[in-house]
């Protein structure tokens, strides 16, 4: 059964207090919380996608230097001294300021 996410609404209208519950898909919407009987709306979360192009891949794959190249992508690294030295890619191997 899936898990859904609900908000109570506060009088003002306002979001209030997130809580997850599992329910039967066919089962309807809940309108007030369980427990305390406010009223209560549904949110939508956006769907987990695993794979290649999933957050987490993408994260792993901008922390690999061969990866970044493989994509077309230089990577630099500030240095202490306000250069930036390249670790990835194509381009200068340093990049100076210029005053």
């Amino acid at each position: 059964m899936p898990v859904y996410v609900y908000e109570i609404i506060n009088e003002d209208g306002q979001p209030g207090e997130q809580f997850e519950i599992r329910q039967s898909i066919h089962d309807k919407a809940l309108q007030v919380h369980p427990d305390s009987g406010k009223p209560v709306r549904r949110v939508i979360q956006p769907a987990y996608v695993a794979g290649s192009h999933s957050q987490m891949a993408i994260g792993k794959n901008l922390k690999n230097n061969k990866k970044i190249e493989e994509l077309g992508f230089t990577r630099y690294e500030r240095q202490s001294d306000g250069t930036y030295e390249k670790t990835a890619g194509k381009g200068p191997n340093m990049i100076k300021k210029q005053k």
